[in-house]
C-alpha cells in the first residue's frame, strides 16, 4: 500500500455501507471493527440500507448511523436474484441511487466502504458519482459452490477493476478473488470481553450438551447435525443438542424442514431450537462441545474463533476459513476436531470423541484459546483496515483509468495479518 497522507489534519471520515440490518456474522464483525478503530485516525459512519438491530447496536456503541431506506420489496426481490439482482432493482427504484448519493454527499465523507456483496455493487455508482474511492470488504468466497455463477462472474470482474481495494476476511476468501484490486486479508476478530480469562478446566455438569450457534441455513449444516444427534443419542442417551439461532435471509422453509426432521427421527425431547440469542457467550458456559457443520466451505468461521475463545471444545467441517483456524497436526498441537462436509457419521464420531473422553477435549480447547486469542484480535484487522483506509484517502490519482498492461498492484495479507500460519 502506498503510505498514508502524513499531512492530512483530521481522520479518515469512512463511510461503511451495509444493505441489512439483520445481525448476520459480517455485521457483527462490523460492530467489533467499530469498537476497535482508533478514533484519531478514523472518524467513521455507517450506511445502511434498512432499519433493524444492528442500527440499534451501532448506536448504542455510540458511533454514528444513518439510515437509507431500499424498499423492502427490492430487498425480498433481490435476495432470490442475488448481489447482481440487487443492482438492477435498486437502479429500477426511482430515488433510491439518488437518495444513496445526496447521503453521501452531506455526510462529506473521504472513503466509502462496503461490507456485502449487495452494498458492494450498489456502491459502484455511488462512488463514480462522488468520485470517491471504494473499498469493498468481502465476508463471502466468491465461488460457484456458495453463489451462482453469474453472480461469481460479475463480482470477479468488479472488483478486478473498479474499486481502490479488495479485503477479503480469510485467504479462503482472498483465493476465490484472482486478480482483485490491492487485495488483502483481515480477519474478522475477537474483542478482549469474548476471550475467556483462563481456559475451561472442567467441562459443565449434568448431561453433555452439544450445541450449535448461527442463523438457521442450508449451507450452515443444521439438518446435518440432526441427523448426527440420532446417531449420538443411539450411543449415549444422555446427550442433548441445543441449537442457537433463527430463520433469516428467507430461510423460513428451512426451518420447517428442521422441525420436521426432528420430528421424524423422535428427537423432539432431544434437540432444542432455541433461537436467536444477543449474547452467545452464557450459552457457551453450558456447552460441552461447539459444532460447526456448515455444508459448504465456509469463508471464515466467526463462531468458531468465538467458541475456542471461550474454552468450549470445537468440532467443525473442513474447507474454506476452518482450516485457517482449527490446527489438526502435528500430533499433540490439535485444537480441534475436523470432518468432512455432509458425513453425519463421522461428525457423529467426533461429537462422541469429546463426549467420551474429556481430558484429552479440554487439551485440545487449551490449546485453542490460547491459539486464537493470539491470532485473531480486533485492534489487529482494525489497524489494517484502517491503513488501507489512509492509503485510499491519500491517493489522489487512483480515479484516473489505467494504462493498458499496467501490472496491478497487490498488497501481501501478511501486512495485514502477519505471517500466516498453516493450520
Amino acid at each position: 500500500m502506498p503510505p498514508a497522507d502524513a499531512c492530512r489534519d483530521r481522520p479518515v471520515r469512512v463511510a461503511i455501507l451495509d444493505h441489512t440490518a439483520e445481525l448476520g456474522g459480517a455485521e457483527l464483525a462490523l460492530t467489533r471493527l467499530l469498537d476497535a478503530l482508533d478514533p484519531a485516525l478514523v472518524d467513521p459512519v455507517v450506511v445502511l440500507f434498512s432499519s433493524g438491530p444492528l442500527e440499534e447496536r451501532i448506536r448504542l456503541s455510540g458511533h454514528q448511523v444513518v439510515v437509507v431506506p431500499l424498499d423492502p420489496t427490492v430487498r425480498d426481490a433481490a435476495r432470490a436474484t442475488g448481489p447482481v439482482g440487487a443492482v438492477g432493482a435498486a437502479a429500477a427504484t426511482t430515488g433510491f441511487l439518488g437518495r444513496l448519493v445526496g447521503a453521501l454527499r452531506r455526510l462529506d465523507v473521504d472513503v466509502l466502504h462496503s461490507t456485502s456483496l449487495k452494498a458492494d455493487l450498489l456502491a459502484v455508482p455511488a462512488a463514480a458519482a462522488l468520485r470517491l474511492p471504494l473499498v469493498w470488504h468481502v465476508h463471502d468466497r466468491i465461488a460457484d459452490d456458495y453463489l451462482p455463477a453469474r453472480t461469481v462472474r460479475a463480482l470477479r470482474t468488479v472488483a478486478r477493476h473498479v474499486p481502490y481495494a479488495v479485503v477479503a476476511n480469510s485467504e479462503a476468501t482472498a483465493a476465490t478473488l484472482p486478480g482483485a484490486r490491492r487485495l488483502t486479508v483481515a480477519n474478522p476478530g475477537l474483542s478482549p470481553d469474548q476471550v475467556a480469562t483462563v481456559p475451561r478446566d472442567r467441562q459443565p455438569t449434568g448431561p453433555p450438551v452439544v450445541g450449535m450457534v448461527g442463523r438457521l441455513s442450508p449451507t450452515k449444516g443444521q439438518l446435518v447435525l440432526v441427523r448426527a444427534a440420532r446417531r449420538v443419542v443411539d450411543a449415549r442417551p444422555d446427550v442433548r443438542f441445543r441449537l442457537l439461532g433463527a430463520a433469516a435471509f428467507g430461510a423460513h422453509d428451512y426451518e420447517r424442514e428442521l422441525r420436521d426432521e426432528i420430528d421424524r427421527l423422535g428427537l423432539a425431547e432431544v434437540v432444542e431450537l432455541a433461537g436467536f440469542v444477543t449474547d452467545p457467550r452464557p450459552q457457551l458456559d453450558g456447552l460441552s462441545v461447539c459444532v460447526h457443520a456448515s455444508t459448504v466451505p465456509e469463508p471464515f468461521g466467526q463462531v468458531v474463533t468465538e467458541a475456542m475463545a471461550w474454552g468450549v471444545p470445537v468440532v467443525a467441517t473442513r474447507g474454506g476459513g476452518i482450516d485457517e483456524i482449527v490446527r489438526t497436526h502435528p500430533v499433540g498441537t490439535e485444537t480441534g476436531l475436523l470432518v468432512a462436509p455432509n458425513d453425519e457419521q463421522a461428525l457423529a464420531e467426533a461429537i462422541l470423541e469429546v463426549v467420551e473422553h474429556p481430558v484429552e477435549a479440554l487439551a485440545r480447547a487449551a490449546r485453542a484459546h490460547a491459539d486464537v486469542a493470539g491470532r485473531f484480535d480486533a485492534e489487529r484487522g482494525a489497524t489494517g483496515i484502517t491503513g488501507v483506509w489512509q492509503s485510499a484517502a491519500s491517493d489522489p490519482g487512483w480515479w484516473r483509468p489505467r494504462a493498458r498492461g499496467t501490472r496491478m498492484v497487490h498488497t501481501d495479507s501478511r501486512q495485514l495479518t502477519g505471517p500466516h500460519e498453516p493450520s
